[in-house]
């Protein structure tokens, strides 16, 4: 029989419902001080929850791996306190959470973060991330250059990595998502223009590839691999302007090492950004080489992923903004009802604010 988008399959020993995704979206919506998880995101993640697979919000792993305002934290008490609320809500619904794991790495401000952010080494290009204008207002704020990680640094986030797994299993997520892609902290240490370190860390592929490795072995270790996704995106260019000719075959070598180590799925990030067009070899490699899940996301059409499933090079497609506006967007696909866009000109409720642009979509029933 031919598998549909609709059809349930199986992230390790985990059942998802449908094929369908809702991909990670920056929503800032939490309470202040303290950037906690509330009962406002417990309702907009619960009304999203006919998703087979919700990936939440990047949610800092440390106040110094935060690169954005207002985003969840996921170290502190309060925030498994406040993460419960979601997790609850969506699991009463039927629904799967996995929590996404997120360093920004340079990309950050000490107006946010802290402290001066942290990156494999000490290079800046233009960049803008959305933090404190003054005392009341936020918006885009350009980086700062950021500082070279010790062995001690690499060890300290090694650890906010373990904890923040540790933790999100504390607040019921069904597993983690680790965040590897759109120039963060990993995919920083991984593209050679970004990372020109002369120790173990930097240099070949082998030696790019060593921190992110050491993060995805500390964070199977501490909730099991099955539990476990990482981001990548190859073909996205982020938090940066230079191209690296290698970041392909370092991708096939990664995804080789993810294979050994049994982890839950590999999501690609695709078509945003600056960015390049996945090949038909690249999809046909990442196949051969990683036996788990793979998860898609970039822009799709229901369409497009039911294409790319009938070629067997992808199992779930993630799917962002459609999940916006149209909490029950699995059942619009399926029922063939009207997908309400976005409203561009009300793109200021993508990030902060209250219930107006965040929970107040209506679902097909209300609409009758």
């Amino acid at each position: 029989m031919k598998e549909t988008l609709f059809n349930a399959t199986q992230i390790g020993p985990m059942k998802v419902s449908n094929r369908f995704a809702m991909a990670p979206m920056t929503r800032s919506r939490t309470d202040q001080p303290g950037d906690i998880p509330n009962d406002l995101m417990a309702k907009y993640y619960s009304q999203r929850a006919s998703a087979g697979l919700i990936i939440s919000e990047g949610t800092p792993i440390s106040a110094k791996a935060r690169g954005y305002s207002l985003t969840p934290g996921i170290y502190s008490e309060d925030h498994v306190k406040g993460w419960k609320k979601v997790t609850k809500a969506v699991h009463q619904e039927g629904g799967k959470i996995f929590i996404q794991l997120w360093h920004v790495g340079r990309r950050s401000h000490s107006a946010i973060s802290g402290s001066r952010p942290l990156a494999p080494s000490e290079l800046k290009e233009p960049d803008k991330v959305f933090g404190p204008i003054d005392d009341k207002n936020f918006g885009m704020i350009e980086t700062e250059l950021p500082k070279e990680m010790s062995k001690e640094d690499i060890t300290c986030v090694l650890k906010e990595f373990k904890v923040a797994a540790k933790n999100a299993m504390r607040a019921g997520f069904d597993g983690v998502e680790i965040h590897a892609a759109h120039g963060y902290l990993l995919d920083q240490f991984m593209r050679a223009p970004i990372n020109k370190r002369s120790d173990e860390y930097g240099g070949n592929i082998e030696a790019r590839l060593k921190f992110p490795l050491q993060v995805v072995d500390e964070v199977c270790k501490e909730i099991g691999a099955d539990k476990v996704g990482i981001r990548l995106s190859p073909f996205v260019m982020e938090g940066t302007q230079q191209e690296d000719p290698e970041i392909i075959e370092l991708t096939y070598e990664l995804l080789s090492e993810l294979n050994k180590r049994n982890v839950g799925y590999v999501h690609f990030s695709e078509n945003i950004s600056r960015y390049t067009e996945a090949t038909l070899e690249f999809r046909q490699k990442a196949r051969d080489l990683y036996h788990g899940k793979i998860i898609i996301a970039g822009k799709l059409t229901p369409e497009r992923a039911q294409k790319i499933l009938n070629e067997g090079y992808a199992d779930i497609f993630a799917f962002g903004q459609p999940f916006i506006t149209n909490p029950d967007y699995v059942r619009r696909v399926k029922e063939d009802h009207p997908i309400t866009p976005i409203d561009y000109a009300s793109h200021s409720t993508f990030y902060g604010g209250g219930e107006k642009g965040y929970t107040d979509y209506p679902f097909i029933s209300e609409e009758k």
